[in-house]
């Protein structure tokens, strides 16, 4: 046993030897572990690199989008995350998508339920086979390029709100994407088309939309479309008309104006503001397509003859003097002033 213990004693002593100078560490590392704790209670980073600022107050900063020091041009990189952007896709995904989906289908079974009760507006006495020029071709071209290109916008940009919920699952994301991409570049082109066909409509019509004596009368009679009762006399425009033209002028400036910010991003407003242009735009854009529902119908299967005068430019003696009666009195008499003008010089001119 003896042996065996003078054996060991070499190992022994080396363990020992280990356990003080681990002992010996282990005292010296608890002063730096105390100091290191120290540094972060007391608010310090770790380096000291931000002063007397905490993690907790460098990322609450952060969060609520101060901006930092940055030596590039890009001022708005000095914002590390931009917190209104939660608001601004809350608002997006939301209301504008939900609310927007609900209006729009609100109106389309209010509109299905009129034609099934009320039916459409038929002419009171039929067609007299006569003809009466409503449209000439620059008010039908300018109405179809503000149609035509507001509905290419009205799908692309529904895509833009939807699709990723509608369309991507059923064709996959990749395609989706690139129908989207090109979709996109679609509705920028298109804006400017519908720009120029809102100012052709304003230009042409806006005199015909202003208040005249028969809106008050037709208001009072819902405009003869409630009831099949006799139509209120109207201008060239009734009141419902001037009412859908004006929300066409108010709304598509809107959309104009803020797509336009849109398309040349920060070269008026900050990021906030452009989060809120951008709702705005597809705010206004569910009105007007909910508003687009009823124009559309009322314009096509919902009043006899209606289609023709943007189709030919030209309806039915019939058609006006049921909805347009105090136009057409105007028409005749323009007819009947220039039949018994002659101008001077012609043959067969009365004598002065």
């Amino acid at each position: 046993m003896s042996r065996i213990r003078e054996r060991w004693r070499p190992a022994r002593l080396t363990c020992a030897l280990l356990a003080v100078c681990f002992a010996f560490a282990l005292a010296a590392a608890v002063p730096l572990l105390q100091r290191s704790a120290s540094a972060q209670t007391e608010g310090r980073v770790p380096g000291n690199a931000s002063g007397n600022v905490s993690d907790a107050e460098i990322w609450r900063q952060v969060r609520q989008g101060v901006a930092g020091s940055i030596t590039i041009p890009d001022t708005k990189a000095a914002v590390l995350a931009q917190s209104e952007g939660d608001n601004w896709r809350s608002w997006r995904n939301g209301p504008i998508a939900v609310v927007g989906a609900v209006a729009f289908w609100v109106m389309f079974f209010v509109v299905l339920s009129f034609h099934n009760i009320r039916g459409p507006v038929r002419l009171s006495h039929g067609r007299s086979g006569r003809k009466v020029l409503r449209f000439s071709f620059i008010e039908r071209f300018a109405h179809w390029l503000t149609a035509g290109s507001f509905i290419v916008l009205a799908i692309t940009g529904v895509n833009m709100i939807y699709g990723r919920f509608l369309i991507m699952p059923i064709i996959g994301r990749d395609l989706f994407a690139t129908l989207t991409q090109f979709g996109k570049y679609i509705h920028n082109y298109v804006a400017f088309a519908f720009m120029a066909g809102l100012l052709l409509i304003f230009f042409l019509w806006v005199r015909d939309n202003l208040w005249d004596r028969y809106d008050w009368g037709w208001i009072k009679k819902g405009g003869g479309l409630l009831f099949k009762t006799e139509h209120p006399p109207a201008a060239k425009f009734n009141f419902g008309q001037k009412t859908m033209f004006w929300a066409v002028i108010i709304g598509g400036s809107i959309l104009s104006l803020t797509g336009l910010n849109l398309l040349f991003p920060f070269v008026f407003f900050d990021m906030q503001q452009m989060q809120w242009i951008q709702a705005i735009h597809g705010t206004v854009s569910q009105v007007v397509c909910m508003l687009m529902v009823a124009h559309i119908y009322i314009g096509t299967v919902g009043m006899e003859e209606a289609f023709t005068s943007m189709s030919t430019g030209y309806v039915d003696e019939n058609w006006a003097k049921d909805h347009h009666k105090a136009w057409l009195e105007e028409i005749e008499a323009e007819r009947a002033k220039d039949a018994r003008t002659v101008p001077a010089g012609v043959p067969g001119a009365p004598a002065e």
